[in-house]
């Protein structure tokens, strides 16, 4: 009895064959696109009309950003081999040679991490030449900004890629493109016994693995945008306030999911991947610790704090602007500059 899940045959990246046109690329753009619906729909709930063009100039920066910063990190931190530096050109052109032929690859590599880096230098320099107030439009930003994600993420499913450990859970998952481990490795061969995987033509065992691009889509996702959505923006004391939670909220859940997660190879003990390995494992590919952590579950530490931080900041930030006790109340003009 097979105890996985076949990766689904009909599942393509592609959305027409044969064209350089890949459902990950249309997940990036209804990603932003969604962020962008539920930012106006804000703007409209508090009667705020600013110019068009100027909300419109502000995404175009994040995603500026964003891209930059998902990329740098992804060719610096995620890459200790240092092939890109090495060959910076790879970092921009999608295009590789393959079999001795050139063909288009597109750009792949991208850090979350980096992204949310990329994306807040982006908009606090814009912001600032336009004299926006970051944290309240920030606080209306991020909001949206996890369900966009969760189509990026449905996007790497649909790749077959950054999926996730080795695994016997029922509904593990065989990729298509996952590494093979070899039949002369007995844990290989005692595991697929174990879960009814055959060897493939090669010889090799292809193993079924945590579909973590849907763990991340549902829960850094769905539930995190629930959460912001309908409770943290509407109990929303001092602006900062959403901003702090989300970066709390993905921090926690990407830390935990991280466990479920293929680790980048190359990276720490062995370099199986785990820059701070507490607890060393004879195979870490099929052996797990708690007490073993990746990069990704660092940045997410680093996250958390850094969240507390700016709730702790924030809300001393507001307490003194607040008007004390017999000042003149604002004007209508300064009560309205106030909301810009």
């Amino acid at each position: 009895m097979l105890a996985f899940i076949k990766f689904p045959p009909w599942i393509r990246p592609e959305i027409v064959p044969f064209l350089p046109i890949r459902w990950y690329g249309l997940m990036y753009l209804v990603a932003f696109a969604v962020t962008y619906l539920l930012f106006t729909r804000q703007l409209k709930e508090r009667k705020l009309a600013p110019p068009r063009d100027l909300v419109l100039d502000m995404f175009f920066w994040a995603i500026v950003g964003l891209l930059v910063g998902a990329r740098a990190f992804a060719v610096t931190i995620y890459d200790p081999s240092g092939d890109y530096l090495r060959h910076p050109l790879k970092i921009i052109l999608p295009f590789a040679i393959v079999d001795g032929k050139l063909r288009l690859t597109g750009i792949a590599g991208m850090s979350y991490h980096g992204g949310l880096v990329g994306t807040v230098v982006a908009l606090v320099i814009f912001m600032r030449v336009k004299k926006l107030d970051l944290l309240d439009w920030g606080d209306m930003l991020v909001a949206g900004i996890p369900l966009g994600y969760t189509f990026g993420r449905l996007g790497n499913f649909i790749n077959a890629e950054l999926y996730g450990r080795v695994t016997k859970v029922p509904w593990g998952m065989v990729f298509p493109r996952a590494e093979e481990f070899q039949a002369s490795e007995k844990w290989a061969s005692d595991f697929a016994a174990s879960v009814g995987v055959l060897p493939s033509s090669s010889g090799g065992f292809n193993l079924p693995r945590h579909p973590s691009q849907l763990y991340e889509a549902f829960f850094e996702g769905v539930v995190l945008w629930l959460v912001l959505w309908f409770i943290v923006r509407k109990r929303k004391p001092y602006n900062g306030f959403v901003i702090a939670w989300y970066v709390l909220g993905y921090g926690i859940a990407r830390f935990f999911i991280e466990y479920a997660r293929q680790p980048d190879k190359g990276i720490g003990y062995r370099g199986f991947g785990y820059p701070i390995t507490l607890v060393r494992l004879d195979n870490p590919v099929s052996q797990f610790s708690p007490f073993n952590f990746t990069t990704g579950q660092i940045l997410c530490f680093l996250m958390v704090g850094a969240a507390l931080v700016c709730m702790a900041v924030f809300k001393a930030r507001a307490a003194r602007a607040a008007p004390q006790p017999g000042s003149a109340p604002l004007s209508g003009r300064k009560r309205r500059k106030k909301l810009k």
